[in-house]
């Protein structure tokens, strides 16, 4: 009788690197000793994996989203506002419009915005009373807008109303192109009257959260200490609440993500994965990870299927900080010393690449591997980047990487792709 293995992944935001000049060209994680990870490698199998294509940079849902078993296609599609919007918890309006948003600095010069910080110092207090004191804006046209805080200087905003439309461009115009200032959203479509109308109301609302928040006494206080204020809101990936499947759910396994970070947070819940979170689980640095690893273990109890989902890998990257994030994936390896045993199944792998020299998300292959302690053995002795370049893995996609691990627990004794909306 064929017997299953329950399983972790282990998901290390923005794990793969390239090479720090002050580590003699090695990346953080070659540079880091890791002693756990590089037991695992060397008791398993290694690889390397591409989220969508090869050379193709990902945004963190897009690569979450392939990992939590979405299809390509269902991935393709979905917008990060909608994901963002069921991370805070509104998940019950399947009309309402959801943007993606950061609070910014900002400065008005003549007839535009220009951006000052797109994240206002990643600020991390004061965002419950900025969007409090935003409330219900009634945008006319039937329309109301709210803004809902999420974390750190993320926001989410919702818009309901009759006949509004996502097909519309950003307000965000991102890091590289921050010199054009907050950019006005335009319908997609011309002649798409209800684009038109959103659209506008979204250039209505940046103007009135500008001119609420700017004598705001958080941004007051922030000037004071010599901090930029959040005087507004930049957006991006409007959407609404999708439906989904993901493959997990088809196989009947239980599953659950543990989490700081509300776009992984918010993607569980859109799929009906059970969330397990604390406010020990943060999003940054001060993360604690023994909690987490803890809670993992006591989920494995009733879940067949558990995501540890660590995002300050990633953070260290996007702020050019190489010692930070391999003094972190050190702690991460000191960890997850109590998860390795004779009878789970462990992958560990990445949502993208974040080079840590520029602070960009980049196409480069993700250094992975999945231990199974009845599996193969492909002779790495280690793990990073150049070390699973030989791995028995090969190079695949993130789908294909979850496909490996879940036929690794002898999970996939029933699975029929042809009958199944999961696509490679």
């Amino acid at each position: 009788m064929l017997t299953t293995q329950k399983g972790v992944m282990i998901i290390l935001d923005g794990l793969g690197d390239r090479g720090i000049p002050a580590f003699g060209g090695k990346t953080p994680l070659e540079a880091a000793d890791t002693p756990n990870m590089d037991g695992l490698a060397s008791a398993g199998q290694c690889g390397l994996v591409d989220p969508l294509f090869p050379g193709m940079p990902v945004g963190t849902h897009t690569g979450i989203c392939l990992l939590f078993g979405l299809s390509k296609q269902h991935t393709m599609k979905l917008a990060r506002g909608p994901i963002e919007a069921s991370g805070v918890g509104l998940n019950d309006n399947d009309q309402a419009l959801y943007f993606r948003c950061n609070f910014a600095t900002l400065k008005k010069h003549k007839d535009r915005y220009d951006i000052l910080d797109r994240r206002a110092g990643r600020i991390n207090t004061g965002t419950e009373s900025l969007t409090a004191a935003i409330g219900q804006v009634d945008l006319g046209d039937g329309i109301i807008a709210s803004l809902h805080p999420a974390t750190q200087h993320r926001v989410v905003l919702q818009m309901e109303g009759c006949g509004l439309s996502h097909d519309i461009s950003n307000t965000d115009p991102g890091n590289q192109f921050k010199a054009k200032g907050l950019l006005t959203c335009l319908p997609n479509d011309p002649s798409d009257s209800a684009a038109v109308k959103t659209a506008s109301a979204v250039n209505r609302l940046m103007e009135i959260i500008y001119e609420k928040l700017s004598e705001h006494p958080v941004n007051r206080q922030r000037i004071d200490n010599n901090l930029p204020p959040a005087n507004g809101i930049i957006c991006r990936g409007p959407g609404t609440l999708p439906k989904v499947k993901p493959l997990l759910n088809q196989l009947k396994l239980t599953t659950a993500v543990i989490s700081g970070e509300r776009t992984v947070l918010g993607l569980g819940r859109l799929l009906g994965y059970d969330l397990f979170t604390h406010d020990r689980f943060t999003a940054d640095h001060n993360t604690d990870l023994h909690a987490k690893v803890k809670t993992t273990i006591s989920a494995l109890d009733d879940h067949d299927m558990v995501y540890l989902h660590i995002k300050a890998t990633d953070i260290y990257s996007h702020d050019l900080n190489p010692t930070g994030k391999r003094e972190m994936l050190l702690k991460i390896d000191d960890a997850i010393a109590p998860l390795i045993n004779d009878s789970l199944v462990i992958a560990i792998t990445a949502d993208h690449c974040t080079d840590t020299n520029t602070g960009r998300h980049t196409g480069d292959p993700i250094p992975s591997l999945i231990y199974n302690p009845r599996g193969r053995v492909d002779g790495c002795l280690e793990f990073s980047e150049l070390a699973c370049n030989t791995g028995g893995l090969g190079r695949i996609n993130s789908s294909g990487f979850l496909l490996s691990m879940l036929d690794q627990m002898n999970q996939l004794e029933n699975f029929r792709p042809k009958d199944s909306v999961f696509i490679l």
